[in-house]
């Protein structure tokens, strides 16, 4: 089953609730974007991919919903729709890139209210279709990182939960795993949301991919006594100059594993990379309620009312990554002029696709 998906039945947008797993399996179903909107800010979905898919998903539930007969009407709507999916998270780039894809593709002057309709459902399904596609394209490239008997240290979550399926740098692990390489993964706990205990545990565990859970505090130790061969983490969304933004807990790992000569690789759909932002500084850090920290899902482990600080990202400053790993292929430094080709290249090759 994909992460999000359409319900052509029912009409309807539907999502893994992340938030259940591994404790409960659960699809829930939107009937209104709004809804849809809150289920990514609340972390129902996540991952840069899989809030991108839902996002295109959700203008095509926005334009079902809307009561515009004509064309205009329609396109005011969407707008609204637009600016609501785009302040559900602010730090993944892909869910304004699938939201401006969809406004786009709505925009053309040869559609009428009807067509534009159809047409955001199947410009959302494409986008869906085509994020497991280059995730397996990714991982293939990603796979030749690692030679058989690695341990693997892996952050946050970036499986087939995190993308409509397959994933990103956990996508590259199950590559490797499925060519027959003895492989052993550390996985961060990835505090304060535990993706890392929760999602991509049960993740390798469904495919009896062995690993070890860890304290996100333990990676440092693990990296200077020789247990790591590689670091592999994703990214919400990568600048030109090749700063990172992913998982707070990120930009640790990188300075440690350069410290102690452990490559450190991001696994980046080119969708993930943001051409118009020239540096890290420049993208914008989630920062979400205090109680996700003083507080493990409801049951508090702090002192009542005490301040917390809670940033969703960090960024990893370029000078600490080894590599970026893309569906075009793994780009090394220089990055400001290799990830523009990466980028120029796929649109080139993605335009030849279609």
């Amino acid at each position: 089953m994909r992460t999000v998906f359409w319900d052509y039945e029912q009409d309807t947008v539907n999502l893994i609730d992340q938030r259940k797993l591994p404790w409960e399996f659960e699809v829930a179903a939107y009937h209104d974007y709004r809804d849809v909107a809150r289920a990514i800010t609340d972390m129902v979905v996540r991952g840069a991919p899989a809030i991108g898919a839902t996002a295109a998903f959700g203008m095509a539930l926005a334009a079902r919903q809307s009561k515009a007969a004509d064309r205009a009407g329609l396109l005011r709507d969407l707008e609204e729709a637009a600016n609501v999916l785009n302040a559900a998270r602010p730090t993944a780039v892909n869910l304004s890139w699938a939201v401006a894809r969809q406004l786009q593709t709505a925009a053309q002057p040869a559609l009428s209210a009807a067509d534009i309709r159809a047409a955001l459902l199947t410009a959302a399904q494409t986008i869906a279709d085509d994020d497991v596609a280059l995730n397996k394209r990714m991982a293939a490239h990603g796979a030749e990182l690692i030679s058989d008997g690695d341990t693997i240290l892996h952050h946050c979550n970036t499986g087939a939960l995190a993308a409509v399926d397959w994933g990103t740098a956990l996508g590259v692990i199950f590559t490797a795993h499925e060519q027959g390489k003895r492989i052993h993964v550390l996985v961060d706990e990835t505090r304060p949301r535990l993706q890392g205990a929760r999602l991509t545990a049960w993740e390798l565990h469904q495919r009896g991919i062995p690993f070890d859970l860890i304290a996100d505090n333990a990676a440092g130790h693990f990296m200077r006594t020789g247990q790591v061969n590689i670091v592999l983490v994703g990214s919400d969304r990568t600048a030109a100059n090749g700063d990172v933004a992913n998982k707070i807990g990120t930009y640790k790992l990188a300075v440690v594993a350069k410290e102690n000569g452990v490559p450190f690789y991001p696994v980046v759909p080119t969708s993930t990379i943001d051409l118009n932002l020239a540096h890290g500084d420049l993208i914008p850090i989630e920062e979400r309620g205090p109680e996700e920290v003083t507080a493990v899902f409801g049951h508090p482990i702090a002192p009542i009312g005490i301040s917390a600080r809670n940033p969703a990202f960090d960024v990893t400053p370029h000078r600490y990554v080894t590599g970026i790993v893309t569906e075009a292929g793994i780009v090394y430094p220089p990055f400001g002029l290799n990830l523009r080709r990466a980028v120029e290249q796929e649109q080139k090759e993605a335009g030849t696709r279609d």
